[in-house]
């Protein structure tokens, strides 16, 4: 495994790889930094550890939601508040994409205008901004008309208070409605898909949305990437006990002989590369069609240096094979 890089040596390095998403204007790293661990996972203290290790390697790309931190001592939006402290701290708001979600907190569901508008002002003020550069339906509400949730997201564009719309969690069918509502005058057009994909997770995306995503030239940014620490390989048979609020879940969709498979191939893709199993998962999905930045999270320093090397490791066609032929059975069932 190559020596773990942080600092300014770190920044050198991976800058490079910054490229545009999609048919937008924003300049984004491959590799997008999850804020759903910050709050919940992590205090305050250990998530600006994390978040001045990633911008000190050249990330720029930070995602979170409204909801995140609803399972922690602060309460959802927790993530967008210690985002927006951070920030302010630092003063590098103009050298960062910030995406976050309306749609799916507790206190303020669906995509109606009235939810809307209250979302993005309260993200507004949690972040401490006055524009969120990417902003997500979160999940899909069929109880609203996409008219008035695209035409509500276009009102923010004009207003200023978002640069662009996207979707997370949508089915292909609805994907495809949504993308034909917002071709529409005075609709937003969504311009990137955010859902569940990786190597234990491939069925859905590949057997519908990333077509969608093909056809309508839409970027695709997974979340879930790494699945929930799995594909890390801190949960392999024999190993250390891991203490995370994820373990049992993770342990109970993922510890079978196709896991077992698919982390094998991992570990030999890893030496052969010479680096580790997070960043050979992290450069599997770069390598499928439509995939512009996975999203992970981290919770140290360390483990984000174990995915950064996956902005510039590119995969042999035979590696990417045999990572394919481990993982291609059906997908585990799990809740997001």
């Amino acid at each position: 495994m190559p020596p773990l890089i942080a600092g300014a040596a770190a920044a050198e390095r991976y800058a490079e790889p910054i490229a545009r998403l999609g048919a937008t204007d924003l300049d984004v790293f491959p590799l997008c930094l999850g804020g759903n661990v910050f709050g919940w996972s992590i205090d305050w203290q250990r998530s600006y550890e994390v978040l001045d290790a990633y911008v000190e390697a050249g990330g720029n790309f930070i995602d979170t939601a409204d909801s995140y931190g609803r399972r922690g001592p602060g309460g959802e939006g927790e993530s967008e508040r210690i985002i927006g402290r951070w920030m302010a701290e630092r003063g590098n708001r103009d050298q960062l994409v910030i995406a976050t979600k309306v749609g799916a907190s507790p206190s303020l569901p669906g995509l109606s205008a009235e939810t809307i508008g209250r979302g993005i002002e309260r993200s507004l003020k949690n972040l401490k901004i006055d524009t969120v550069d990417l902003y997500y339906a979160h999940q899909d509400d069929p109880a609203t008309s996409l008219d008035e949730t695209l035409g509500t997201f276009a009102e923010l564009i004009q207003k200023g208070k978002i640069r662009y719309a996207a979707a997370s969690n949508y089915s292909a069918p609805r994907l495809r409605e949504a993308l034909a509502v917002g071709e529409v005058e005075g609709m937003a057009r969504y311009v990137a898909l955010q859902t569940h994909y990786n190597l234990m997770e491939r069925e859905r995306y590949e057997r519908e949305l990333q077509a969608v995503c093909e056809e309508e030239r839409i970027p695709c940014l997974p979340y879930f990437a790494l699945a929930r620490g799995f594909l890390t390989g801190k949960y392999r048979p024999g190993g250390p006990q891991v203490e995370s609020p994820r373990a049992a879940g993770v342990l109970e969709s993922y510890s079978n002989e196709r896991g077992f498979a698919v982390l094998e191939a991992l570990e030999q893709v890893a030496t052969e590369q010479n680096t580790t199993m997070a960043a050979v998962a992290l450069a599997w999905l770069l390598a499928q069609p439509t995939v512009a930045a996975p999203v992970a999270s981290a919770t140290s320093p360390r483990q984000l240096a174990e995915q950064l090397p996956a902005a510039e490791l590119r995969l042999t066609a035979e590696q990417l094979e045999r990572l394919n032929v481990a993982s291609a059975q059906p997908a585990a069932k799990t809740s997001s």
